[in-house]
């Protein structure tokens, strides 16, 4: 078997694990080093309660007169998919809890920073553009734990201020009247593994706790448990880690969106790109309605995401969705040149490419930054940063990293040795954003390469593709696709199943765009045909290969005119030796 193949170890399933499971998808649990049955059980009775957190009782203190009263409120979000969505969540929660609080729903508006002109987060900018509107509170969705300044221009300007996040926290908190983040080293919450949605949505769970406590909803207890669909799409698009809690969010807003009760915006959004709501999974969430919302961000407004999301009728659901169907079409294109300029650069200039990689270029665009970072990252296998010009002779950029390597610990480690070289940054362990002055790209690439060989070592991770073992020849069928499908949610920190084994390849034949469609015959070329899609893989050179090959891939439900067969998704594809 090739180095670079590991398959993950299995453990014994812990008592009470159902045992009338399908065999396959047992032993994909078996390698997801489950500890209790219980973590299978994805029903709300599992959820954690809204309780633990920090300042959780502070933000609801300050809120709950605020919504009875009719307080103006104004919710600040952040312009990617889980930005949007907890945008979206907190003010349709706020309203309705102000409504049946006997306050003025229409007092709570939201607004998400242009990310060209303004920046990410709540900063003094922002209190300037929300003044003339006199907001009382300002509640930040998906940021704020670093926006110390902007939360002293609040107060000044004689704004409160709740922030909700679930970035890690500098080394001081700003001075709102709470804040409200799972990262906090105070903080009690069982699964820091929240989303900015997951936070807001649990803020909103207190609220209602807090409004019937004290005696102040006049009508029926109201449910926020259909804004799961929210809470599912941010999760799933922002990568955290499915822990337990993250995929009961995630499953019973999956259920929510498969049972027709889901957000207009989200139905219209699968539909604009072709899946059925019906049947949607986390891929779906993850794959066509994430990269609609983060093109709204990327290439405009995300305002226009979150106004998707908010619309109540199915019709200006659809034409929103398309608006932003058209966003990405866009995004796409300008994704594609980029890379195509990059990969160019980087291939007349080897020696820029050592254990990491730093691109920048007149003309790119600072809103797919992000993507180009991941896609040299996937190219090279090595961290990755991507500059484009910004206002007032600035360079905006997007890290992304691999196993092995916090990049956001990076940047404070550069950050540390040269507080002068990097203006701001903050992200994730795989992901973060900075911004540097131009005259300082190369000042950058030094440091960043320095940084990486003391982090590394001098070497990088080895490259590993991990997977769920071999399926046996009578397990290649619809039945198997179709329990895989769902035995999730799948996703970061429970990865969806993959498996690897020997075809002979009977067919091959290139389709539009590089990719190839395969007929593969199993069991070294005495098992069942088996058909098969390997998107890019022309350019990864597998037309060319010929005899036994060992193959990694995802089995998969494909409906096509009609007829529904298995496919093999190949992931993966090389000689065997």
């Amino acid at each position: 078997m090739p180095e670079r193949i590991r398959r993950r170890p299995a453990g014994a399933l812990p008592d009470g694990v159902a045992q009338d499971l399908h065999p396959v998808l047992r032993r994909v649990y078996q390698r997801r080093g489950l500890r209790d049955a219980a973590e299978l059980d994805l029903s709300l009775r599992r959820l954690q309660p809204p309780t633990g957190m920090a300042d959780l009782d502070r933000a609801v203190a300050a809120l709950v007169p605020a919504l009875s009263r009719g307080q103006r409120i104004v919710v600040v979000g952040d312009y990617d998919a889980d930005g949007a969505t907890a945008t979206a969540l907190m003010v349709l929660a706020l309203r309705r809890l102000a409504a049946a609080a006997g306050g003025d729903p229409t007092a709570v508006q939201s607004f998400v920073p242009d990310r060209f002109s303004l920046g990410y987060g709540l900063s003094a900018a922002v209190v300037e553009r929300l003044r003339p509107t006199e907001p009382a509170w300002l509640v930040t969705v998906d940021n704020g734990v670093s926006s110390l300044e902007g939360v002293a221009a609040a107060h000044q300007a004689g704004m409160g201020v709740v922030v909700t996040d679930h970035h890690a926290p500098g080394a001081a908190l700003p001075a709102a009247e709470a804040v409200v983040d799972p990262l906090r080293d105070d903080d009690h919450f069982p699964s820091t593994a929240l989303a900015g949605v997951g936070v807001a949505f649990y803020l909103a769970l207190a609220l209602q706790r807090g409004l019937a406590a004290d005696g102040w909803l006049r009508e029926e207890p109201v449910s926020l448990l259909g804004l799961l669909d929210l809470v599912a799409v941010g999760t799933v698009a922002d990568l955290v880690p499915l822990d337990h809690n993250n995929r009961i969010l995630v499953e019973q807003g999956l259920r929510r969106i498969r049972a027709g009760v889901a957000r207009p915006g989200i139905v219209a959004l699968l539909e604009q790109a072709g899946r059925e709501p019906a049947e949607a999974t986390a891929a779906d969430l993850a794959f066509a309605v994430g990269p609609r919302l983060n093109a709204a961000g990327r290439m405009d407004d995300m305002t226009a995401g979150v106004e998707c999301l908010l619309e109540e009728d199915p019709h200006r659901a659809r034409e929103r969705a398309v608006a932003l169907d058209d966003l990405n079409r866009q995004r796409r294109a300008v994704e594609s040149q980029m890379t195509e300029e990059a990969l160019a650069g980087l291939e007349a200039r080897a020696e820029d490419v050592g254990l990491g990689v730093c691109v920048a270029a007149e003309g790119w665009h600072q809103g797919v930054t992000g993507i180009l970072a991941s896609r040299l990252k996937e190219r090279y296998h090595r961290p990755a940063v991507a500059f484009a010009p910004a206002d007032q002779g600035m360079l905006r950029g997007s890290a992304r990293s691999v196993p092995g390597l916090h990049i956001r610990d990076l940047l404070a480690r550069i950050h540390g040795r040269s507080p002068k070289l990097i203006e701001c940054f903050g992200g994730h362990a795989m992901a973060a954003g900075l911004t540097i002055e131009s005259g300082q790209l190369d000042a950058f690439r030094r440091e960043f390469a320095g940084a990486l060989d003391e982090a590394l070592g001098g070497e990088l991770p080895e490259l590993r593709v991990e997977t769920d073992g071999e399926l046996q020849p009578e397990e290649l069928n619809l039945e198997t696709a179709w329990a895989l499908r769902y035995g999730g949610p799948w996703g970061q920190g429970f990865p969806e199943p993959c498996f690897d084994g020997v075809f002979r390849i009977r067919q091959s034949r290139e389709l539009r765009g590089g990719h190839l469609r395969l007929e593969l015959d199993a069991d070294h070329g005495n098992g069942p045909t088996v058909p098969a899609i390997a998107f890019g893989g022309v350019e990864r050179g597998w037309n060319q290969l010929e005899g036994p090959v060992r193959a990694i891939y995802r089995p998969e439900v494909n409906r096509f005119r009609g007829s529904v067969t298995l496919q093999l998704r190949i992931e993966y594809l090389t000689t065997s030796g």
